[in-house]
């Protein structure tokens, strides 16, 4: 959304003038009409004192951002998926992501616009993309979420290594040949958590998988080959300005607390359900 609109919307829904806003600011009213008019963007401080502005007045800026974004949608195979980027996708779409994400390397995609905004809103120049991914004539594995899910991504951050017999280990890392896309529950600093708790022994399967289905992160898209990534198209790049970036880090940090919460809640009530890490493994 255009900076512009962003700040007369909060101006009108802190029901202030032109005049009243710009001296709660500290600036000129004429900064205030140029700011509107798509004219001029106000620096970083004076972003800082809008977004106070927001804060004090309860307005929900973070509906009002997502409010007109694409929704996620499969029509004839062709999917609408979100990607966030810490500073802007450069030449062509490729599998290149760090080695120790959840499925390994690939480009990750999303169903959700919250997690990809949660993710890069930190970074200095972070831009979120609302893309298409046509299906058609790829190979898809869709991994439910399970024991094989949590495994996986063990093995692909590294946490097997050294835990696991080498035909358990073996498994996880031919799962993925041959497919061009995985399908598979998004796993973000919330989930991380139990996951970690996980591989520790301190939640049994039970209790994880249980804490997925609450907290409702949606799906992730992996293009794990060079013909997947060329079957996105760019629909729309949305860069975040300072204002957009303070609000979306206390809505993470909102939904970080919250979901850890629940999360908490939920392995205590499934402490003596399921199997442990450890177990898992003798089993294996």
């Amino acid at each position: 959304m255009e900076l512009s609109k962003i700040i007369q919307y909060i101006r009108e829904e802190s029901a202030l003038s032109q005049e009243e806003f710009a001296k709660k600011i500290g600036v000129g009213r004429i900064a205030v009409t140029r700011w509107e008019n798509d004219k001029a963007v106000p620096n970083r401080i004076a972003q800082a004192k809008i977004y106070e502005i927001t804060k004090k007045n309860g307005i929900p800026l973070f509906s009002h951002l997502t409010k007109d974004l694409p929704e996620h949608e499969v029509k004839d195979e062709k999917i609408i998926l979100y990607h966030g980027s810490k500073s802007g996708i450069k030449g062509e779409i490729r599998p290149i992501s760090r080695d120790l994400c959840d499925f390994g390397k690939g480009f990750y995609m999303g169903t959700l616009i919250n997690q990809p905004l949660t993710l890069i809103y930190s970074f200095e120049r972070p831009a979120v993309y609302t893309l298409e991914l046509d299906l058609r004539g790829l190979k898809v594995l869709r991994i439910p979420p399970g024991v094989d899910w949590a495994m996986l991504i063990a093995y692909s951050r590294g946490i097997l290594e050294n835990k696991a017999k080498p035909a358990f280990c073996e498994k996880y890392r031919k799962m993925l040949d041959g497919y061009d896309v995985v399908i598979g529950a998004i796993a973000d600093d919330r989930l991380f958590y139990v996951l970690d708790r996980f591989f520790m022994g301190d939640v049994t399967d039970k209790g994880l998988i249980e804490s997925l289905s609450a907290v409702q992160l949606g799906e992730q898209y992996v293009a794990l080959t060079e013909r997947a990534c060329r079957q996105i198209r760019i629909l729309e790049r949305m860069d975040l300005s300072e204002l957009e970036n303070l609000c979306i880090g206390d809505i993470s940090e909102e939904n970080r607390k919250i979901g850890v919460e629940t999360a908490n809640e939920i392995c205590r009530t499934h402490r003596r359900e399921g199997r442990f890490f450890d177990e898992i493994l003798r089993g294996g």
